[in-house]
């Protein structure tokens, strides 16, 4: 009788190999946390030390949905005030998203706050508050006029083609500091506009893949991981098969060879089960103070909401997760005016405002804020022309986005829009400079950051991008 080749086996065996070398993989890389036992499998969400001595640790991006206007926040020109009603005095973009009018002034008057004197406008007293702890880059650009374009291109760097998303990039290069945790959480994220591609890993390995918690259209209080618990089968039990499954399949190991698809979708299922009890907990905002949830304003209905979110992002990174995302947005009023400006803006940033101070202090009286890289801002901006008499088109040729803490210079402003707010003019940072940037202040070389995939090296600013080393601190 002739031995059978080593890659002959029957369907039967296949499934039993297969099946099973999930449960006895995702137990014995439990085991090896809790005894400190080698597996022999490599946990993928490892923490992994960077290329170079980091400033940041982690991120938590603050998402304004629909872009909100930088003329109407951190970046004021007494020129458009004073040229209200006239022309834009110089050539309009070749390729805008829609026809716009007339200059349009701002509503809201600026002030100058803190030592550093920064102008911030009323929209953001609270946020005001904190200006010394800002790093205001006025000089913001990209290239599409289209909220699904600006979307992509500013979460994945890519707005014609599928690519992994920037928290999947910086879950892939440094994994996370708590393996009960995913790498990368986006919470009340938007389904519009790109949709899960936002946070997808695309070709990345699937641990890399960001978490929702909800979405956009779910209050912060309702929000959870889908199916983060068995409702059939308690832990005990499951843990009972998956001894079970480990007796039965230990000779069965390697038959089947491993790929890194395989590979990944084990280390999804030995994330999924240790994530029943760990994100629950994480999630548990009951067990902050009095004082602290009323720093993030929860107790008020209109801030509620973002307050929850915020203080979510605060409990996951602490806990050691990666990468946080935050979105504000709605289904029907987000940071996109092209009329009802001054309604609307109103709205969004009243939702917002305190919330953002909170987390900032909240993260500064916790010694987390010199390590937490804390971004905030939109996919464009808006137009200095007006839609009608009261609201501005996209504009992704300036505008402005933040960033805090995380090893960036406090109580600065970087680069400039032109005198009314139309292009970005000096000092100019593109979307790729950004994710750079981002990268380098987590101690990555963008460049060495790559994944080979189809026959090429992919990287986050694919062939383009430079770190702003100016506003390191």
């Amino acid at each position: 009788m002739n031995a059978a080749l080593p890659f002959q086996t029957s369907r039967r065996s296949l499934l039993q190999n297969s099946a099973s070398g999930f449960g006895y993989l995702a137990l014995s890389a439990m085991m090896a946390q809790q005894k400190g036992v080698a597996s022999g499998v490599e946990n993928a969400l490892a923490a992994r030390k960077p290329h170079f001595p980091a400033r940041a640790k982690r991120v938590i991006f603050l998402f304004m949905k629909g872009g909100p206007s930088h003329v109407d926040t951190f970046d004021p020109k007494p020129l458009l005030t004073r040229d209200h009603g006239g022309k834009y005095p110089f050539a309009e973009p070749r390729i805008k998203f829609a026809e716009t009018g007339k200059l349009l002034k701002s509503p809201w008057s600026f002030k100058q706050y803190g030592q550093s004197g920064l102008p911030v406008s009323e929209l953001f007293p609270n946020v005001a508050q904190c200006v010394d702890e800002l790093c205001i880059i006025r000089s913001m650009h990209g290239t599409n006029p289209a909220h699904g374009g600006a979307l992509l291109k500013l979460h994945t760097g890519s707005d014609t083609q599928v690519r992994p998303s920037m928290g999947s990039w910086v879950t892939y290069g440094l994994g996370t500091e708590n393996e009960n945790l995913p790498g990368f959480i986006t919470i009340c994220p938007t389904l519009a506009h790109g949709g899960v591609n936002n946070w997808g890993a695309a070709f990345l390995p699937a641990y890399c893949q960001g978490t929702p918690i909800g979405n956009a259209a779910v209050a912060s209080d309702q929000a959870q991981v889908k199916h983060i618990r068995n409702p059939k089968l308690s832990a005990d039990v499951q843990r009972q098969q998956l001894n079970l499954l480990a007796e039965m399949n230990q000779d069965h190991l390697g038959v089947a060879g491993m790929n890194q698809a395989l590979e990944g979708r084990i280390n999804s299922f030995e994330l999924a089960f240790r994530m029943q009890m760990a994100m629950p907990d994480a999630q548990n905002v009951d067990s902050e103070t009095a004082a602290t949830k009323k720093l993030y304003s929860m107790e008020n209905p209109i801030t509620a909401n973002f307050g929850r979110q915020c203080l979510m992002a605060r409990r996951f990174i602490e806990r050691g997760v990666r990468f946080v995302q935050v979105t504000h947005s709605d289904s029907e009023v987000q940071w996109d005016q092209h009329g009802a400006l001054y309604k609307n803006h109103s709205k969004n940033a009243a939702e917002v405002d305190k919330p953002i101070a909170g987390l900032l202090k909240d993260l500064k009286s916790r010694g987390l804020l010199d390590d937490t890289l804390v971004i905030w801002g939109g996919e464009f901006g808006r137009t200095p022309t007006a839609q009608g008499t009261d609201g501005r088109d996209h504009n992704p040729h300036g505008f402005t986005m933040w960033l805090a803490g995380g090893g960036v210079k406090r109580g600065i402003s970087h680069g400039a829009t032109d005198d009314y707010g139309y292009y970005a003019q000096e000092n100019k940072v593109h979307i790729h400079d950004l994710h750079a940037t981002i990268l380098a202040l987590l101690g990555i070389n963008h460049e060495r950051l790559t994944y080979r995939y189809a026959g090429r090296d992919f990287r986050l600013t694919d062939v383009e991008g430079h770190v702003v080393k100016e506003i390191f601190s």
